[in-house]
């Protein structure tokens, strides 16, 4: 007999599965919610009722860096043990924001858009003039472990000037990692070239980036956001792209997920989007699932995981 139950809804890492198989029986139903040992998310939400309804639960496996779906407080207070995967995806997304910085500023998806609707009656039309990213200023905001990947790759790669904004980094640490210690995010804003936002959301961080942040940067910049919806004002990003007071902006996080024709943001020539895709890599899903499995099994055997967030 299988010792534990499992509830897990989403698809993981096919190696990863069967390793949970080996010892769990797993459920994809809510209504078998009170007779599960562990639940493991990506994208579900696990909120205060749930785990209230969950008896026998002693861990909740996050498949990915952010916890935020996740109720940490109704958690704690239950004794929930809540693990998740913080370097399992990091090399995937950090590649992301790079490749978003290259759409945006070479208009790359707007190029295919026009073409496919007959609309580039020339070679290199002017309405498709971008910008080189080499020797430009990347401004990091959050210098976490995905926007230092992202930042080493333009350093070496695009001999661009890393700004960090980061109330947690010390500039020792900046010196070290050859960024330059921004003292304020305004600072950042108006001064960089190309902004990565990589932060958790937070009560401190949504709308972190709001109209007065947007209203600072340059007419050419680039904003480019990869942490999560809710920590840029979507409605002031909207007419910020509108009104071209900015070059261009892409996201891979949105309040609402996946986004559709219904977000306003997706009707503009001038921004990109991707549904939430920073982690979706043969190389990052094997990893994530590979990791929350471990980390899941340790607690359900007595064990101590290696990346706890209670």
């Amino acid at each position: 007999m299988k010792k534990y139950k499992i509830l897990l809804k989403e698809h993981i890492d096919k190696n990863a599965l069967e390793i949970l198989k080996e010892s769990c029986t797993i459920t994809d139903d809510f209504d078998e919610i009170e007779n599960v040992d562990a639940i493991i998310i990506r994208a579900e939400k696990v909120t205060r009722e749930m785990i209230a309804k969950a008896k026998k639960l002693k861990v909740i496996g996050k498949h990915g860096v952010g916890y935020d779906s996740i109720d940490i407080q109704a958690s704690k207070e239950f004794g929930i043990d809540v693990v998740y995967t913080p370097i399992a995806n990091i090399q995937s997304v950090g590649e992301l924001i790079i490749a978003l910085m290259m759409n945006t500023a070479r208009n790359v998806s707007l190029s295919f858009e026009r073409g496919k609707k007959n609309l580039n009656k020339t070679i290199a039309p002017k309405e498709l003039i971008g910008y080189q990213l080499n020797h430009k200023k990347l401004g990091i905001v959050g210098a976490g472990k995905i926007n230092r990947i992202a930042a080493n790759i333009a350093k070496v790669g695009f001999n661009m000037e890393v700004l960090a904004y980061d109330p947690f980094i010390s500039e020792e640490d900046c010196n070290e990692l050859g960024f330059k210690k921004a003292q304020s995010l305004e600072w950042v804003m108006e001064t960089s070239d190309f902004i990565s936002i990589s932060v958790p959301l937070t009560g401190d961080t949504k709308h972190l980036i709001n109209k007065t942040m947007l209203d600072l940067m340059k007419s050419s910049a680039i904003l480019i956001n990869t942490s999560r919806g809710g920590v840029v004002d979507e409605d002031a990003l909207y007419h910020a792209l509108y009104n071209k007071s900015i070059f261009a902006a892409a996201s891979d996080v949105f309040v609402n997920e996946p986004p559709t024709h219904e977000n306003k943001l997706l009707s503009l020539d001038n921004f990109v989007a991707t549904p939430h895709v920073g982690a979706n890599t043969h190389e990052a899903m094997e990893l994530m699932g590979s990791t929350v499995v471990n980390e899941v099994l340790l607690v359900l055997n007595g064990r101590t995981p290696n990346y706890r967030v209670l």
